[in-house]
């Protein structure tokens, strides 16, 4: 091994943003034109350093880097669910990047990460050993290993949290230099007190714990890190190597920012990291490793006392998540975030009463209801519900009993979540990460009514909201007063939770959209990640109205409720202002009172199939159009009356690009003339990536084909973007010669 280590960290986390009662990531507004802002994010930073472009002099692509390969990271599990539904082929990257560096190096760039990304000082020793095991579950799921490190939220530590760590096999975490109290060499007690400026981070520390374990502790260079994240360092590549460079001695010289920086703070940042990979690598007194494969060959030969209750991004402790310390995002004249404390104090009462529901209810259920909860983490990450039950649930249960233990499990993984770090890291109350941390507490305290809590659920709620009074969001221009918490939990909280009526009315609507209207097969089923709801036609009773049977299944393990329902549309085309009515219920349910992104989702799936059905009509109708176009007559520039053909630009442009044949009077007459809209060309530009990659993927490439619809839509609509075609061609590359003529017009150097 090299004398000079070098070890770049990237911490990948997302507030948990799944509604707790469907299981996906519902439309957020603030993230448009994207879906939400997991969409958004991995589109602008996960995505770009899984396939991350170096370019020679001429801006041509000489090579794409699979950056997870080349340095260390952790990603949060619910992160990482959403990514292997929505993102499969980034997410397929960095399992493959874990794979080649543990075959590179004896160990996987990959660590693991709590779950639910709790300040563990704040937790209680329940909580954090759930968040440990469900850590180590997913991981082992995921990567097909156990985890060497674990990252903690925040890089919140103390000595409880390090305990349960170094008990669940962990080796080693890493933290911040400041959270260094004093050091000392093994095997004597002279301790030297220190701080981050003349803390030696080139070499790992041992924590000796009271138990007798120890664990191991890496420490991130603090001053280039925070260049990175803040800096703009990720600008010019060239100087990132230059700096990182220059702070290269004998040992392990790491950094550590939150992965989200490459890409997303800042633009085109996971080329500059590529950049300084691909020196680092060339650079013959510099190898680049990762943390467990240093620790493997370097042991600690000194240890360290920490900072109890320290973290990476707040100066006074962990105060930042329960109280108004300053640590603020946005700094704003007159803001305080005095809401902190009674919003943890009112989740902390509501934990409190669900743990004491779980332990009186949990015996008779469970072999070993501790163990049961740190196993459910099996669970979470793929283990048959069958295989879990019969290691952990009691003998001879009866299908309530067994549904009642599952609701319990759920019971706490959504308590779990409603104590997520970034409910308190931003500066406001009247934000969606506080926002979530309630819902995710209302679906707790549901179950536990579910599950038979004596006091019920609405007595939870009103608790609840009770302890929500002590807290205030800052004055805002939707609320120039602020409100209460327990406002806000009524206004913006609330109106978010599911009944059966409310699951039923999605279900129909969601189908609606998706076949608009047609409903041909009287039958609807819609699946999301918690909950299946499946809707069957009966005869019409009246004119204008629909009703049926239908049923809802549970991820959760629940049993399934059958009922009926009812449907009265609004009149007109108004579809959201119908009524709905499951079972023998007396109130109808009005769809406009669904949360706005439950709305946004059944607009979306509606505007999908319309745009898809409204292409497939204009290709039939420019068949015709196409072939009405006459030379242009003398000093002619544009069509007459050209505004009536201008919406069937982007239909006539992809008749021309994929026609076997080109029709250059069709080029010359119109489709020269005039620039597309931004948003028909990009809807034209998705559908060439999906064509050429289809084209790619098949049994037989025909290259030549792919070549012509390449060259001709650079020809008719230059400057699209062909981002996810060029990491195709770029990894066909390696399998065959014949990708090399496409490669070149997609600008990679063959």
């Amino acid at each position: 091994m090299r004398d000079q280590q070098l070890c770049i960290h990237g911490h990948f986390y997302q507030p948990p943003r799944e509604d707790p009662w469907l299981g996906d990531v519902l439309p957020e507004g603030s993230a448009a034109p994207g879906l939400n802002w997991n969409e958004r994010i991995c589109r602008e930073s996960y995505s770009p350093l899984a396939f991350a472009r170096l370019l020679d002099a001429k801006g041509t692509i000489r090579t794409i880097v699979n950056s997870y390969e080349w340095i260390s990271f952790n990603f949060g599990p619910t992160l990482l669910s959403w990514m292997q539904r929505h993102a499969p082929q980034t997410y397929a990257r960095i399992l493959e990047g874990d794979r080649l560096s543990r075959s590179r190096l004896g160990f996987g760039n990959a660590m693991a990460q709590v779950r639910h990304h709790l300040i563990l000082p704040l937790a209680t020793e329940r909580e954090k050993r759930v968040e440990v095991a469900w850590a180590v579950h997913d991981f082992e799921a995921r990567y097909g290993r156990l985890p060497d490190g674990m990252w903690l939220a925040e890089t919140a530590v103390d000595t409880p949290s390090l305990e349960i760590l170094a008990e669940a096999g962990v080796a080693y975490t890493v933290l911040a230099p400041r959270q260094a109290k004093a050091i000392a060499d093994l095997g004597n007690d002279h301790w030297q007190e220190i701080h981050e400026d003349s803390l030696d981070i080139m070499t790992p520390y041992r924590v000796e714990l009271p138990s007798g374990r120890s664990i191991s502790v890496f420490f991130y260079h603090g001053g280039l890190s925070q260049a990175v994240a803040f800096e703009r360092l990720l600008e010019n590549g060239e100087t990132f190597w230059s700096r990182v460079r220059g702070a290269l001695a004998p040992g392990l010289l790491s950094l550590a920012t939150d992965g989200e920086t490459y890409g997303h703070h800042f633009t085109f940042g996971e080329m500059g990291l590529a950049y300084l990979l691909d020196q680092a690598h060339q650079d013959p007194d510099t190898g680049l490793t990762n943390y467990a494969a240093y620790l493997a060959a370097n042991p600690p030969t000194r240890k360290v006392q920490l900072h109890e209750g320290s973290s990476w991004s707040c100066e006074h402790g962990v105060e930042r998540w329960r109280g108004n310390c300053g640590c603020c995002t946005e700094g704003r004249p007159g803001w305080n975030q005095q809401w902190r404390g009674p919003l943890r104090q009112a989740l902390r009462q509501v934990k409190e009463q669900l743990d004491s529901h779980f332990d009186k209810q949990s015996p008779i259920l469970f072999n070993d209801p501790q163990q049961a909860l740190e196993s459910y983490g099996q669970v979470l990450a793929g283990l048959p519900r069958e295989t879990f039950a019969s290691a952990h649930f009691a003998l001879d249960l009866d299908q309530e009993d067994k549904a009642r233990a599952w609701t319990l499990l759920d019971m706490q993984r959504f308590a779990q979540a409603s104590f997520a770090s970034c409910a308190w890291f931003f500066d406001d109350l009247d934000r969606i990460e506080p926002l979530n941390a309630m819902a995710n507490a209302l679906r707790a305290m549901e179950l536990a009514g579910d599950s038979g809590i004596p006091i019920g659920c609405a007595e939870l709620e009103r608790q609840f909201a009770k302890s929500l009074e002590a807290a205030r969001s800052n004055p805002t221009r939707r609320h120039p007063r602020g409100l209460r918490g327990d406002e806000l939990f009524r206004t913006d909280v609330l109106p978010r939770r599911e009944t059966q009526a409310s699951l039923l009315a999605q279900a129909l609507l969601m189908g609606w959209g998706l076949s608009l209207g047609e409903f041909s097969s009287k039958k609807i089923k819609i699946v999301w990640p918690e909950v299946t709801v499946s809707l069957g036609f009966g005869k019409r009773s009246e004119a204008h109205t629909a009703s049926g049977t239908a049923g809802i299944e549970f991820a959760g393990g629940q049993l399934r409720r059958e009922t009926t329902w009812q449907w009265k549309p609004a009149a007109g085309t108004r579809v959201l202002h119908g009524r709905f009515k499951s079972g023998d219920e007396e109130d109808w349910f009005a769809a406009q009172n669904l949360s706005w992104g439950k709305r946004q989702a059944l607009a979306l799936a509606w505007a999908k199939t319309a745009e898809e059905r409204s292409w497939e009509r204009d290709l039939l109708l420019m068949q015709t159009g196409r072939d009405l176009f006459l030379p242009r007559a003398q000093s002619q520039d544009n069509q007459n009356q050209a505004w009536h053909w201008g919406r069937f630009r982007p239909v006539l442009a992809w008749s021309w690009i994929t026609a076997p044949t080109g029709d250059e009077e069709l080029l010359e007459n119109f489709l020269k003339a005039g620039e597309m809209a931004a948003d028909a060309r990009e809807a034209l530009e998705l559908r060439l990536q999906s064509h050429l990659l289809g084209m790619l993927d098949a049994e037989t490439p025909d290259w030549d084909a792919a070549e012509m619809v390449l060259v001709r839509a650079q020809t008719i609509c230059p400057g699209l973007n062909y981002w996810p075609v060029q990491n195709r061609v770029w990894q066909l590359l390696a399998e065959t010669q014949d990708a090399g003529r496409l490669a070149r017009l997609l600008g990679i150097a063959v």
